[in-house]
C-alpha cells in the first residue's frame, strides 16, 4: 500500500522514471523471495517466535532506510530488507496461528493473518493523505516495533516443541493455550505420535515433494498461492492512485482509501464465514467474482476509446469502473485473499512443512513480484488498459477450474488427520 499514495512525490524528489519507481514497487516482493527461501529452515531452527524476531529487525532497518534515502540506491536496499523481512513472517505467521489453533477455530484465525495486510493497506493509504513520504515510513516501523515488544508474551507452538524434542515445554504450552480447566490430554497424545511416526522417517529432499503422496498436497498449497497472486490483486492495490487517475477520477487516493476499507470490512467479515462456509466454497465464489469484475473493469477502460464521449456516458464509465474495482476488491476479500495462506499452513505434512511452506511462501511472493513488476507496463499494452485487466479476469477464471479438481476441503480437520488424509 506504500507506494500506490507515494508514487508522485518519490519520483519528484528523486527524480525517477516510470520503470525505475515500478522496479522500487517490486522490490519489496524480490526480499520477500529470498526472506521465503530461508522462512522454512529458520522458522524450524529456531522456532516460530525465533522466527518472527529474525524477521522484525530487517523489516525496521529496511522502514529507516526508505525514510533516509537520499538517493536510489539508499531506496532500493531499504525497500529490499522491508521485504526480506515480510518474505519470513509470510511463512512464520499462518504456521504460528494454524499450530495453536483448535480445530474449529483454525480457519477464523487464519483469516486475521490476511485480515492485518489489509488493515495495513489502508493504513498506508490513509497515511497518504496526511504525510509526507519520508514520514509515512517511519511510522511504519511501529508495527514491527509492536512485533518486538508482542513476542514476549506469547507462547512457542505445541507443535515445534514436540519436534525439539521439548515434551515438558509442549505440554505446558497447550494447556496454556487452551486454558487451565481444559482437558488436553487428547490433543496432546495425538500431536506426539505424530511427532513420534514424523521422526521415524528419514529427512526429506526437495525431490521427494513430487512424490505422489506429497505432490497432492503440494500441487494444492502451491497452486492457489500462485493463482493468487495471478489474479492481479497486488498490482491493482499497489497502482490503485494510477488507475483511478486513469480512468479520469479526481481525487484517485481518496478511491484507493475507499478500496481498502471495503477490503478490511469484507476480509473481516469472510474470516466468521470460513469455518461455516469451507474453504473450498469461499474460494470458488471469490475466484468467479474476480473473473467478473475484472472483465467488467476491463470493459469500461475499452469504452474510454470512445471519441467525444457524452458526459452521460463519462459518468457512467467512471462508475462502472469503479464499481468493477470495489466488487474485484471485495470477492477478492471475500476468499482468494486469506485462504490460500489458510491452506498453505494446514495442508503440507509436519516433516515437510518447513520445506514446502518456504517452496510455496517462495512461489506467492514470486509471482507478486513478476506482477508488480509488469503491472504498470500491462497497463498501458493498449489503450487504457483493456487486455491487461481481461488477461487478469482469465486468469480468475482458471483458477475457478483448479479449486473445483485439485483443492481439498480441511475444514473441521486436525492437523494430524488432515495429513493423514494423504497417506
Amino acid at each position: 500500500g506504500y507506494t500506490s499514495p507515494t508514487q508522485a512525490d518519490i519520483i519528484h524528489d528523486l527524480h525517477l522514471s516510470l520503470s525505475q519507481y515500478s522496479f522500487f514497487g517490486s522490490l519489496v516482493n524480490l526480499g520477500c523471495m529470498v526472506g521465503a527461501v530461508s522462512s522454512g529452515r529458520i522458522a524450524d531452527s529456531l522456532g516460530r517466535k525465533g522466527a518472527l524476531v529474525a524477521a522484525a529487525i530487517p523489516n525496521l532497518v529496511g522502514w529507516i532506510m526508505v525514510a533516509m534515502a537520499k538517493d536510489l540506491q539508499f531506496l532500493y536496499i531499504g525497500r529490499f530488507l522491508k521485504g526480506l523481512g515480510g518474505g519470513i513472517v509470510s511463512f512464520t505467521v499462518p504456521t504460528y496461528i494454524a499450530e495453536v489453533s483448535p480445530k474449529h477455530m483454525r480457519g477464523t484465525l487464519g483469516a486475521m493473518h490476511q485480515l492485518a495486510v489489509t488493515v495495513g493497506i489502508m493504513m498506508a493509504y490513509m497515511g497518504g493523505l496526511f504525510f509526507q513520504w519520508r514520514m509515512l515510513a517511519l511510522i511504519a516501523t511501529i508495527p514491527g516495533a509492536l512485533l518486538l515488544i508482542g513476542l514476549c508474551f506469547i507462547t512457542e507452538t505445541p507443535r515445534w516443541l514436540g519436534n525439539a524434542d521439548r515434551n515438558k515445554d509442549l505440554a505446558t504450552a497447550l494447556q496454556r493455550l487452551r486454558g487451565k480447566d481444559y482437558n488436553i490430554s487428547s490433543e496432546l497424545s495425538e500431536i506426539q505420535v505424530m511427532v513420534t511416526v514424523s521422526r521415524l522417517q528419514p529427512s526429506v529432499l526437495v525431490t521427494e515433494l513430487f512424490q505422489w503422496r506429497l505432490f497432492r498436497p503440494l500441487l494444492a498449497g502451491i497452486g492457489v498461492m500462485a493463482l493468487q497472486q495471478f489474479s492481479g490483486i497486488n498490482g491493482i492495490m499497489l497502482y490503485a492512485g494510477e488507475i483511478f487517475s486513469t480512468v479520469g477520477f479526481k481525487s484517485p487516493n481518496a478511491a484507493s482509501l475507499l478500496l481498502a476499507m471495503l477490503q478490511v470490512a469484507v476480509t473481516l467479515t469472510s474470516a466468521g464465514l470460513m469455518e461455516k462456509a469451507g474453504r473450498r466454497l469461499l474460494l470458488l465464489l471469490s475466484s468467479g467474482g474476480m473473473a467478473l469484475s475484472a472483465f467488467l473493469v476491463g470493459f469500461s477502460f475499452f469504452l474510454r476509446n470512445i471519441k467525444n464521449p457524452s458526459p452521460e456516458m463519462d459518468t457512467f464509465i467512471n462508475v462502472l469502473a469503479l464499481c468493477s474495482l470495489l466488487f474485484y476488491v471485495v470477492s477478492f476479500s471475500f476468499g482468494l485473499g486469506a485462504i490460500p495462506w489458510v491452506i498453505m499452513s494446514e495442508i503440507f505434512p509436519s516433516r515437510v512443512k518447513g520445506l514446502a511452506g518456504s517452496l510455496a511462501t517462495l512461489v506467492n511472493w514470486s509471482c507478486a513480484w513478476a506482477v508488480t513488476l509488469t503491472f504498470n507496463f500491462l497497463l498501458n499494452w493498449t489503450s487504457y488498459g483493456t487486455r491487461c485487466f481481461w488477461l487478469y479476469a482469465s486468469i480468475c477464471l482458471a483458477t475457478v477450474i483448479f479449486v473445483a479438481l485439485f483443492v481439498p476441503e480441511t475444514r473441521g480437520r486436525t492437523l494430524e488427520q488432515i495429513e493423514a488424509s494423504f497417506k
